[in-house]
């Protein structure tokens, strides 16, 4: 097998899994709180050749040699938080974040022991919906059933016969359905998280992201802050709209511009293939 040969099958396996990327990306294009991901190449060796002597003639200035490439390789995944639009509900249980903040969501898991355990996960989709929690009240929680997350690290429940009014920093007051005049009385406040570093968060499907389970607390920390308290203040990066909802931020045109890029550097690369073996045939068939 030539240089050739290797160049090319390397890049087109790093083109198609730049592909499965695209796809993912346009799959999701109507996906609430969807944020498309990204991916970086490098090469991966590039030597020089050298050149005989005697090319070196009189008036060139570049040095003899010539860089000889081996392809690329896909070095990261990177999750794009940028702000997607967002659309009016009037749905009392649709939330929309502004800035680069997440929802800490609980995710019920089972152990090696078979015992029921909840750990943190955090989303962008903020399509939420009121649940009995099977003592007489409603708990909120996400369409797949897990649980939205207070700063106190419990589930958000309203009493029955209140409604619930957030905020901009995600405190929860709730309102007397009956009683209008009355006081609204505290349920409790939305957890929000700032991502520091978006890179280091693991995508696990179901439009939900996860930290490395080897991180220590203060490692947590410099990825996601949390920002209660602050969203409220001017200048804060992150607050919340009650009755909205964030659409994906997968430009469509944007995919289909890299989709069409993509295949034609699968094309390139596929007829470097066949020229190469065309040319290695020659070479075997050659007569002295």
């Amino acid at each position: 097998m030539n240089n050739s040969m290797i160049n090319s099958s390397v890049s087109m396996h790093s083109l198609q899994q730049k592909l499965d990327i695209l796809s993912n990306n346009i799959a999701n294009v109507n996906t609430n709180g969807f944020k498309k991901k990204e991916a970086s190449f490098e090469d991966v060796l590039t030597n020089v050749k050298a050149q005989p002597e005697g090319f070196r003639q009189q008036g060139r200035f570049s040095p003899l040699g010539f860089n000889q490439g081996w392809g690329s390789k896909l070095v990261q995944i990177q999750t794009d938080l940028a702000q997607g639009p967002i659309q009016p509900t009037n749905n009392p249980t649709d939330f929309a974040i502004q800035g680069d903040g997440l929802f800490e969501v609980s995710v019920s898991k089972v152990d090696e022991n078979g015992n029921q355990v909840f750990q943190p996960a955090w989303t962008r989709n903020g399509a939420f919906s009121l649940s009995p929690d099977g003592q007489g009240g409603k708990v909120l929680t996400t369409k797949e059933g897990h649980f939205i997350n207070g700063i106190d690290g419990n589930p958000i429940r309203v009493p029955v016969g209140y409604r619930a009014v957030v905020g901009q920093d995600g405190t929860i007051l709730g309102y007397n359905e009956q009683d209008p005049a009355a006081e609204p009385i505290p349920v409790g406040q939305i957890k929000l998280v700032r991502v520091v570093r978006p890179q280091l968060l693991q995508d696990v499907g179901d439009n939900l992201y996860t930290l490395p389970a080897a991180l220590t607390a203060a490692e947590k920390a410099n990825i996601l802050q949390d920002v209660n308290g602050l969203a409220a203040k001017p200048g804060a990066r992150v607050s919340l709209m009650q009755g909205y909802l964030e659409q994906s931020n997968v430009t469509l045109s944007d995919e289909m511009t890299d989709l069409v890029i993509v295949q034609r550097g699968l094309q390139l690369n596929s007829r470097a293939i066949t020229s190469s073996d065309q040319m290695m045939n020659i070479a075997n068939n050659l007569r002295v």
